[in-house]
């Protein structure tokens, strides 16, 4: 049961991007507005944020993704500080660095155009040869292999579970409300979000509402009568140990295959999507068993020999929230309904992008406008105009 029938703002998902705008607006200057965050289950057993592999990048190919992932990684490695004197733990950035493999001319080139735009805004990317890579990675098969992108500079993995758990618990310390419900019906006039109902029976009044919900992101826009683009799509993740490990880290590498895998611990991580990727049901997490077997156990042993002999210790099926028109965030207000904010479509760059554009959203919410990064590029109304963020390096 909520305390109040008005809130200044609803947020509609309680996982990561929920609690990153409610933490966020909690302490930005001027804004004292009352914030509810509506979960529907408090365990986020099937919240993307629950199954995630926590891993962040500099290397993107737009510009902007690059300054939100820059942040991200300013981020994680002030996170003590940013949780103002909280007994937050201290996170650790592992950054093994991302290993972007190509096996065409047309990659190679790609990933040398990419490799400069990073340069430019400061990341320490560099294009390898195959020489180069097989001189500080011996273990790579290249026969195929005709170049990569690598950066070991805050670019890696962390602890993703502990940030999501610091962003919802220091919300609620500033005075965000949580509450354990479902929104059933969004009420609007036809400019405007006027209020909820809730599966409980309860209406309540809002001036601004945000759908935060994940794969659920279109169902949630839909009652409002508004649209986007976005639909569940399974992936999955296996962890394995290796009869003989590799002597040294394992960079999250991209084969020219989709497949990706990682040092993860003592153990190694790999994943990717299955070979048909269709939408399927926003419950359905069942796994196809045979794909380890048929499709991601002889890439990794073609790309890495040495992984001839592993042994799975895990393996798990999560739902990217999808994006089709372009798999990059929406974000922002519907252009006709102003108070009712996107924050959907991440397509796997959901929780490495969430301290830039929780903020983003949260000055948006209390400002007008941005203040620190310009997140106007993902705006929604790209969407409607069918124009898609150009970004090349999509995983």
């Amino acid at each position: 049961m909520t305390q109040h029938t008005t809130y200044d703002v609803i947020i509609i998902g309680g996982a990561i991007y929920g609690s990153s705008v409610a933490w966020w607006l909690s302490r930005m200057a001027g804004f004292q507005g009352r914030v509810l965050v509506i979960e529907k289950d408090p365990t986020y057993e099937h919240a993307a944020t629950s199954h995630t592999n926590s891993c962040i990048r500099q290397q993107f190919s737009n510009p902007t993704n690059i300054a939100v992932s820059q942040f991200g990684a300013h981020f994680i490695k002030n996170f003590q500080a940013f949780m103002e004197g909280a007994d937050a733990p201290r996170l650790t950035l592992q950054s093994y660095g991302y290993m972007y493999l190509a096996d065409t001319p047309e990659f190679a080139d790609t990933l040398r155009q990419s490799q400069k735009v990073q340069a430019q805004l400061g990341a320490g990317t560099k294009f390898m040869t195959p020489e180069e890579i097989a001189a500080d990675y011996p273990f790579y098969m290249l026969e195929d292999i005709l170049g990569a992108n690598h950066n070991l500079v805050d670019e890696g993995y962390f602890d993703g579970g502990t940030m999501f758990d610091w962003f919802r618990r220091m919300a609620r310390k500033n005075g965000a409300e949580y509450v354990t419900d479902e929104v059933t019906a969004i009420a609007r006039s036809a400019s405007a979000i006027t209020g909820v109902t809730l599966k409980s029976g309860a209406t309540l009044s809002c001036g601004t509402v945000v759908n935060a919900t994940g794969t659920r992101g279109a169902l949630t826009a839909r009652m409002a009568g508004l649209d986007i683009p976005v639909e569940p799509r399974k992936r999955y993740t296996y962890i394995f140990d290796a009869a003989h490990p590799l002597a040294r880290d394992l960079p999250l590498t991209i084969d020219p295959s989709g497949v990706h895998m990682r040092s993860d611990g003592r153990y190694y991580l790999a994943g990717g999507p299955p070979d048909a990727d269709p939408a399927v049901d926003h419950n359905d997490f069942t796994a196809d068993h045979a794909l380890w077997e048929e499709k991601f156990w002889p890439i990794i042993a073609t790309r890495i020999p040495q992984f001839e002999r592993i042994k799975l210790i895990n393996m798990w099926v999560g739902h990217y929230d999808y994006n089709t028109l372009d798999q990059n965030a929406i974000i922002g207000p519907h252009p006709q309904v102003s108070n009712f904010m996107f924050l959907n479509g991440f397509s796997g760059h959901g929780l490495q992008q969430s301290p830039a554009l929780g903020r983003g959203l949260a000055e948006w919410i209390a400002y007008g406008e941005y203040r620190s990064l310009d997140l106007a590029p993902f705006h929604v109304e790209r969407v409607f105009r069918g124009e898609k963020f150009l970004e090349k390096a999509v995983i």
